[in-house]
Parts: C-alpha cells; sequence; structure tokens
C-alpha cells in the first residue's frame, strides 16, 4: 500500500475534534433484508447525522482545522446540497460566512437547508463546468476559502470517522460497502479500516449512470465524469487527485446499478425499516442486493453505510404511477 493523503492518526484526531459537533450514528439490521441479500448487512445509519448526511463529519472537521486567517475570510464550495448544507453548519459553528454554489436543479429542501443554515446560495446551470466557473467568480469576489466536499485532507479524515465507529460498533466484519462519488466517503473510509483491520476488504457502490470510478478501477487510469446521469444526485461528482489512489490500491471492485435498483432499495428502506435514505445513500444496498455482489459468497458480514437522507418528500420519485413496480 502506498502513501495518501492522510492516516489513522489524522482520521482519530479528526474523531476527536468533531465530536462535540456530530452524532454517533446508529447500526440497525433488518432479517428482511439479510434474506434478500443472502449475508447478515449491518446499516451504518449516516441518514441521521447532523444535516442529514455523512458531509457533517468532514465539513466540521475541515472548518475546525483552518487557521484564524483562512477562517475570517469564509469558506465556499459548490454542492448538490449535502456538502453546502455540512459547510453552512461547520461555519455557523465557527461564526464565518459559507458561499455555496449549487445546480438550479438541485433538491429544494438541500438548498433551503444550506439556506437555514445561514449559507448563502449561488444558483448556477446544472453542468460540472458552470458549477466551477460560478465557484471561481464567488471565490474571486470573496476572497474565500474553498472547501473540497470531497478532495481535502481535512474532509477525507473527517469522513474516515464513519469506520472508526462502525467498527467499534460491530465485530468481526468481512466487508464494507460504501457510496462513491468524489470519493471522500470512501477514501476516509478506506484507509481507516484499513488501518484497523488490514484484511477487511472494501467495496464502492455507483450508479451506472455517473460510472467514473468503475471505469478508472477497470482501466487503471483515472477518467473523468463528462455527462453523470442519475437519480443520485449526490454522486455526480468526479474523482479527485487526492481519491482516486485510495480508490485505486485500496477498494476491491466497484459496483455498478442502474436507477431502477437504487428506487427499489430505497423503497426497501423506508417499508422494512422506516429509514428515510435518499438515492444516494441507497445506492450501497442496491449493491449489496446486486447479482454481481451475490457472487462474493464468501461476505457473511457487511458493513453498508446509509450515505444520506436528505429527500424531498414532495418529490418521491417511487410515488409516481410506473415508477417502480410495488413489492
Amino acid at each position: 500500500m502506498g502513501s495518501y493523503v492522510v492516516d489513522l492518526n489524522d482520521i482519530r484526531r479528526a474523531a476527536a475534534r468533531i465530536a462535540p459537533h456530530v452524532h454517533r450514528t446508529p447500526i440497525i439490521t433488518s432479517q428482511t433484508l439479510d434474506a434478500l441479500a443472502g449475508r447478515s448487512l449491518f446499516f451504518k445509519c449516516e441518514n441521521l447525522q447532523r444535516c442529514g448526511a455523512f458531509k457533517a463529519r468532514g465539513a466540521v472537521n475541515a472548518v475546525l482545522s483552518l487557521s484564524d486567517d483562512q477562517a475570517a475570510r469564509g469558506v465556499a464550495a459548490n454542492s448538490s446540497g449535502n456538502h453546502g448544507q455540512a459547510l453552512a453548519y461547520a461555519a455557523r459553528i465557527r461564526g464565518i460566512a459559507a458561499h455555496i454554489v449549487m445546480p438550479s436543479d438541485a433538491p429544494i429542501v438541500k438548498r433551503h437547508a444550506v439556506e437555514g443554515y445561514g449559507g448563502r446560495v449561488y444558483l448556477c446551470e446544472p453542468t460540472l463546468e458552470a458549477r466551477e466557473e460560478t465557484l471561481a467568480t464567488v471565490l474571486a469576489k470573496k476572497n474565500a476559502t474553498r472547501i473540497s466536499g470531497y478532495n481535502h485532507p481535512a474532509i477525507i479524515a473527517g469522513q474516515g470517522t464513519v469506520a472508526l465507529e462502525l467498527l467499534d460498533q460491530v465485530n468481526n466484519l468481512d466487508a464494507l460497502l460504501v457510496p462513491i462519488g468524489g470519493g471522500g466517503l470512501i477514501s476516509g473510509v478506506a484507509l481507516a479500516a484499513r488501518g484497523l483491520n488490514p484484511r477487511l476488504r472494501i467495496f464502492a457502490a455507483e450508479p451506472n449512470g455517473a460510472d467514473d470510478a468503475y471505469r478508472s478501477k477497470s482501466e487503471n487510469r483515472y477518467i473523468p465524469s463528462l455527462d453523470p446521469q442519475t437519480i443520485a444526485d449526490g454522486l455526480l461528482t468526479s474523482l479527485g487527485d487526492l481519491t482516486w489512489p485510495v480508490l485505486r490500491d485500496c477498494v476491491e471492485a466497484v459496483i455498478r446499478v442502474k436507477d431502477d435498483e437504487i428506487l427499489r432499495a430505497m423503497r426497501l428502506l423506508w417499508e422494512r425499516m422506516k429509514l428515510v435514505v435518499e438515492p444516494s445513500g441507497a445506492t450501497s444496498l442496491a449493491a449489496a442486493l446486486s447479482q454481481e455482489f451475490a457472487q462474493l459468497t464468501d461476505l457473511g458480514r457487511v458493513g453498508v453505510v446509509l450515505s444520506g437522507g436528505n429527500v424531498d418528500i414532495d418529490n418521491l420519485p417511487f410515488s409516481r404511477p410506473g415508477a417502480i413496480d410495488s413489492e
């Protein structure tokens, strides 16, 4: 294994730093979903985290790690929602400004949450290019400190605290299954898990319509996502130069799933476990129930990260007629 941007000690320091400001989220199990998966699944419920997603961990760690001079200028990021509201929350803790660039098609519930935490929202066209251009303009005008939602050492260290908790809460796991977008979560989780138990197997879950991680892993070279199309809006981002090496070296495989499989998983979580989980968060369950993952018969106990729960309840995807067959 090579050298990476953070290590287990960084993640442990992050855990101590953020502890007063984030939840230690619960583990929940389901006999019904175990039977469907053919193995024991242990769900790490980051949908119950502050701000409704794991992003609070990294954002709080990053903002509290800033120097006084950096913090005084405020922070800025582009985000489809979860990182934006987490950064606004973290900025409020420190009493500084947060400038969040959001695509115009981001779920309204996420925009309102950013504003509710005191962040200022700048809307842009829903393309990666427009998001970067708008953020560059905001950074130039406000002289704020940019905090990437995934490609940042303090963000990765903060997200790794998910694994510290999970492995403390559940013994003798064989594998972890984690959604992947920009890769901040799985990088932190993989580095923490490998530091604690090098034999633990790490798998990523990714939508078919935003499969740059799968393609990069398959070809052993970084391939950006140019036109991602998926209901999992939190997983649209391409990998970063800090997260790609961790995926390359520490993640065994990327399991791709279709949007209808994500919707089915989302509905199962609501119906069987009474858990509100957004499409990006349900992607890991969709992968756990996939035919590809079923072939890994030697994995009896799997930790599954449900990464977020910020659903626009006025636009539930499976409430539309014909969107998904009833269970």
